[in-house]
Formats: structure tokens, C-alpha cells, sequence
């Protein structure tokens, strides 16, 4: 690979991280008040991490079948208690537990 590609890549990949994050505070200089946009900075995080998390969490595993149970039984405890703790806790322990009796 050549060495200008490299340095050009990397200098695009600085500028759009840059403008990325400068953009915002030169574009909105007043509070935002539309209830749609709020809501949509209010959940983008979430939605982010879930996208990044859920192919993970499938294939952490060797078989999809017992990642599929643990993510259901972490998503049922998630639901009953809502403590994140508890959730991965639980989730790891049924991931564990079921590659004793399966695996």
C-alpha cells in the first residue's frame, strides 16, 4: 500500500471526525425544541449501543441456540428487575450453566 494513501486516509478520517463533532455547535445555537429531533439525540445513543451489541452477544458463543436463550433470559430479568447488574449477571450464568449441560 502506498504510504500518500495512508496519510490521505487518515487525514480524511481526522476531518470527518472533526466536523462531525464541530458541525453541532456551529449549527445550532439555540436550545432545540422540536419534540421529534429531542427525542431522536435522546435515544441515538441507545440504539447505537444496541446495533454494536447484538451482533456480539449472538455469536459469543459457539452455538447460536444457547447465546438465543441467554439473550431471552436477559431480556425477560432486563424487563422484570431492570438492573443492569443483574441482567448480565444472570445472562453469563445461563450462558455458563448451559454449556456445562450441553457442551
Amino acid at each position: 500500500m502506498d504510504r500518500l494513501y495512508i496519510y490521505i486516509s487518515i487525514a480524511v478520517m481526522a476531518l470527518i471526525t472533526y466536523a462531525i463533532r464541530a458541525l453541532p455547535l456551529l449549527v445550532f445555537k439555540k436550545p432545540i425544541t422540536n419534540n421529534f429531533f429531542r427525542s431522536f439525540l435522546y435515544y441515538a445513543p441507545y440504539v447505537t449501543l444496541s446495533v454494536l451489541a447484538f451482533p456480539a452477544v449472538l455469536y459469543c458463543t459457539d452455538s447460536l441456540l444457547i447465546s438465543s436463550v441467554a439473550l431471552i433470559c436477559s431480556i425477560i430479568i432486563t424487563l422484570v428487575f431492570g438492573n443492569f447488574v443483574l441482567t448480565t449477571f444472570c445472562g453469563c450464568m445461563v450462558v455458563f450453566l448451559l454449556e456445562l449441560l450441553v457442551g
